[in-house]
This record gives C-alpha cells, structure tokens and sequence, in this order.
C-alpha cells in the first residue's frame, strides 16, 4: 500500500518544507502505546500550547526534564506535535472549503499536487459525495479565484469542483479537547493560556516571516529557538516574538494523531439552519464534546459541522441528540472521512501520525515572501 508521506518526497528542497523521516511501524506501535499521563499532557497542551515544562510540571505533579522527554518521545514518532497557524486577527483572510471529484484514476496525482500546495491547508479523503474536501486559505478573494479558478481548473486528473466560503468560523480543531485533565488541572492549565489578541493588538513585526516558518513547524519554539534558527539576536527575537504573539495574527494548537484520540472517526455534515435559529444552533452544537468544526457557509447549505466520535454507530447517538435538540437543524449531507493526508500544512500518514513534512499556509507569508516563493 502506498504511504501518504511518499507523495512528499518530489518536493523535499521545496523551502516551504521541513522533513524529517517519518516513524517506522515498529516505532509507533511501541511510542502508541499512550498512559494515561500521556494524554493529561497532550489535553494540557491542547489548552496551552505554549506553557513552560515548569509551569506544566507544577500541575501535572511531575519534574520538567520529565515532561519534556516523554513530549519528546512522542513527538519524534509523529504521534503528537504543535504548530501556528493563522489566526482570528489575521486580516483580509478569506477560508473556504472546496470539494474535489477525480477522473478515474487520477486521485493520487492530483493529491501530490495539492499537498504541495500552501493554499490547501487541510485535505481529507471522503467516503461519499465528493472524492476529495479540502480546506483553503487565502489572503484574499483575487487569490482564491487564481487558485480555483485557473490552478485547479488546469490540473490533469481534476474533473468538477464545488465551493463555498466561510462566513463565520464558530469552533474549530484548536478548541477541541482530549478531555483527560480533572477540572483543577484543566483551570490551572487554562490559566496559561495565551489571551486572544483584540482590536488593539499591534501589528506584527517587520520581518516576521522566518519565526511564523519556525513556530509553524514547533509552536512550542522559545525565543532562544528561534534566534538559534534564524541567526538573530536574541534580544531582538525575543521583542518581535512577544509582538507577533501579542498581534493575533497566528493560533497556536497541539495536535494528536486522531487514531490514538480515543475518536479515530471523522464525520463531516452539511446542514441547513432557518436564519432565525442561527446562533441557538450555534450555541448547542459547541456543548458537544464530539464537535471539531462549525462554521457558517454560503452555498445550497449555510452551515457545516465535523465531529470526532469512537464508533460509526456513535453517530447514529449522535444524530438522535441533535434531532430531538435541533429538530430545525435540517442535515443534508453527512460523509465519513477515510484518511487525512494533510492537516493545517502538516502531511499525515496512514496512521494519522505527522510525518514531519510541513507546508507553511500561503496566508501566512506577507506579500513580499509570497511572490517571491
């Protein structure tokens, strides 16, 4: 069988990518086997990706050099990581979600094409209704009319196309929890967190594109990380990194390989909502525990939701809460997701582990880094 990460290997000198080999079986299996500490970890990073070992330690009732290497061990496997991404502060960024059908035996093909692209943060196979769904951003309208338009118009192997914008994210994968920490530690991990930027945060820095590179690989990279990487001063790198956090412009999350989640099961739905019980829908679908997207769209549906369950016949349950909750929430298509390649620029394997290989989102670059790259 034919492994996600090979579709990188045509594109390892590409400089959007930082490669390292990806886990032999053996060594997942082995670095699979999560206890229960493991999991309250990830869940408090989840929380705060960016908290300290020491302040994670205190916590979790553990010794910093221990938390560090049992992170370590797992993440060297591919079976956890960090990254930044764009954020809600992020102006002008335009997402949208465009469903992709192949010709006949084009589908891995046209997959090696869009993991290597940037403006494809989130690709993931589907059981029906379409081949592929991807996740896009941009920085604005004219450069997602090139990329759906004239990109994929013109790729070999791609034969229809839908798309829709995303009018208001209302939850996504950043928010999602393991839900292994008891209630002291989760608000003592949530103390930790990084406060959202608000309409008075500055503007990131000048030159701030090689540290969005560094933490987009690492989200939990230090200063003296990225000084150490960018050949900056530290002193200088320290300032620009409290103002780039501080701008809103990146979202920071810890990542789990979904197969050792405890809700190896994706499920995405497309749903019809009356305008008039918009934000009541809203409102109910982020109590599920299950929910890992909802955002308001435009198109023949105006809202889709992803949930994460243990079982194909959870969703039966699940569909059962939210008739007799919702019972205006009109669901019109529903589809399991087979396989993920691609995570918010990550490339998964089979397994759903982070091979290491990483595209930085377009939306990401400033203009200049942009038409250069």
């Amino acid at each position: 069988m034919e492994k996600v990460w090979d579709c990188a290997h045509d594109f390892e000198r590409d400089s959007t990518i930082r490669a390292r080999a990806p886990p032999a079986w053996a060594g997942f299996v082995k670095a699979a086997m999560l206890e229960e500490r493991d999991l309250e970890l990830v869940n408090g990073l989840q929380i705060a990706p960016r908290a300290s070992w020491a302040d994670a330690a205190r916590i979790l009732g553990s010794t910093p050099a221990t938390l560090a290497a049992r992170w370590e061990r797992l993440r060297e496997a591919g079976i956890v990581w960090t990254t930044a991404h764009p954020g809600g502060r992020m102006r002008g960024l335009l997402l949208s979600f465009v469903e992709l059908d192949c010709m006949p035996g084009s589908k891995p093909d046209v997959l090696r094409a869009l993991c290597r692209d940037p403006r494809a943060v989130t690709i993931e196979e589907s059981a029906r209704g379409r081949d592929l769904l991807m996740t896009v951003m941009t920085p604005d309208l004219a450069a997602l009319t090139r990329f759906v338009l004239d990109d994929l118009g013109r790729m070999p192997g791609v034969e229809r196309q839908r798309t829709y914008f995303a009018k208001k994210m209302h939850f996504q994968g950043n928010a999602w929890r393991l839900g292994a920490l008891a209630p002291d530690r989760r608000a003592a991990f949530e103390a930790l967190a990084l406060p959202p930027g608000d309409d008075g945060s500055p503007d990131p820095p000048q030159g701030a594109w090689p540290l969005i590179e560094g933490l987009a690989a690492d989200g939990r990279r230090s200063a003296a990380d990225l000084a150490r990487i960018t050949g900056r001063n530290p002193a200088t790198v320290r300032r620009q990194l409290a103002r780039l956090i501080a701008s809103g412009l990146l979202s920071f999350r810890c990542e789990l390989a979904q197969g050792l989640s405890r809700s190896p099961i994706t499920c995405t739905y497309l749903a019809r909502v009356p305008p008039v019980e918009h934000n009541r829908t809203v409102a109910s679908l982020r109590t599920l525990p299950e929910l890992r997207l909802c955002v308001s769209t435009t198109g023949e549906t105006n809202m889709m939701f992803t949930v994460w369950t243990a079982s194909v016949g959870d969703l039966l349950q699940l569909e059962q809460r939210l008739g007799n909750h919702l019972p205006w929430l009109d669901i019109v298509d529903s589809a399991v997701i087979l396989r993920t390649v691609k995570r918010m620029g990550w490339l998964l394997d089979a397994n759903g582990a982070a091979t290491g290989e990483l595209v930085v989102p377009d939306a990401l670059r400033p203009p200049t880094a942009r038409d250069a790259g």
